[in-house]
């Protein structure tokens, strides 16, 4: 019985590491920043293809993705993702991400940021097998099923 037990918890504790390497949600308060390099110590975080940023703001402000150029410019452009507070942005493949704020002159006084996404998304069937990371509840049922089976 409790060596059972033992494995039981062994297991949950792979299932959480697991789910732990799985990809991450990013809330980032989008405001004008108190200096133009403000949204640097976002550009160093390491980004896995997965992940995501959510973009959360009070008062007036967007969210556009654009090219280095529009970004390195400011450049307004009409693209803007939406006007509505939040908004999120998977990351689906890997690469450079841009992007800025189109009201005013807010990218002018450094609301904008540039993210740098690691990694590759599968879509070669005959590649290499990868890991499904399952949903919490369907983990739970599991380990519950395996308690159960071993303990009756």
């Amino acid at each position: 019985m409790g060596l059972r037990l033992d494995m039981v918890w062994y297991m949950i504790v792979a299932v959480s590491l697991i789910e732990a390497a799985a990809a991450a949600d990013y809330h980032l308060n989008w405001t004008v920043p108190p200096s133009l390099d403000f949204y640097s110590n976002w550009s160093r975080t390491t980004f896995e293809v997965g992940d995501a940023v959510i973009f959360n703001w009070t008062g007036t402000h967007n969210v556009a993705d654009v090219s280095k150029g529009d970004y390195d410019n400011c450049t307004k452009v009409r693209a803007v993702l939406d006007s509505d507070d939040p908004i999120r942005v998977n990351f689906s493949s890997s690469g450079n991400r841009y992007f800025i704020c189109t009201v005013d002159s807010h990218c002018e006084q450094g609301q904008k940021v540039a993210f740098l996404i690691k990694g590759t998304v599968n879509n070669n069937s005959s590649s290499a097998p990868f890991v499904t990371v399952p949903a919490s509840s369907e983990v739970f049922t599991f380990l519950l099923t395996v308690f159960l089976i071993y303990n009756v």
